[in-house]
């Protein structure tokens, strides 16, 4: 077991050597992204991702707190759901009202890797096959579809 410090600091190490491996790679659109802290450019869509001591994730989140609005937001992502599975080239989980870890209801996108953990060095490699084509992908999937979300909003 880590002390609250002890796994601050594994976390931050394993982000800080993703964000190294991934620096070199530029965004769909050519230019230099911070792939760790992916900012979308559209007020309440997040791409996220996170890992702990049991599974990774990568999500879509939409935050918008008018859940008419987020309903919206979503079914437009549904809209797009052939070409996001195709571009990513797998099924993910799409789910219209969730409730993130502080209680709030989002809509999410999601996929997931069960049986590794942040704690674990030896997982680190597993970590970053599992984010790096996914998050690639997802930007890919973003630079096509985002003049739709921005005229949405």
């Amino acid at each position: 077991m880590y002390s609250k410090e002890e796994a601050a600091r594994l976390r931050q190490q394993f982000w800080i050597s993703f964000g190294q491996y991934m620096k070199p790679v530029p965004s769909a659109g050519g230019s230099t992204v911070h792939w760790v802290n992916y900012k979308t450019g559209v007020k309440n869509i997040f791409f996220k991702m996170d890992v702990t001591n049991k599974q990774a994730v990568i999500s879509i989140q939409l935050t918008h707190t008018d859940a008419d609005i987020r309903h919206l937001i979503f079914e437009q992502f549904e809209e797009f759901k052939l070409l996001f599975t195709n571009m990513l080239n797998e099924e993910w989980d799409w789910t219209k009202d969730y409730t993130d870890d502080y209680g709030k209801t989002i809509s999410q996108i999601s996929a997931g890797l069960n049986g590794v953990s942040v704690f674990n060095q030896q997982h680190w490699p597993d970590l970053i096959s599992f984010f790096k084509p996914r998050i690639i992908a997802l930007d890919e999937f973003w630079d096509q579809v985002k003049p739709v979300f921005e005229d949405l909003i």
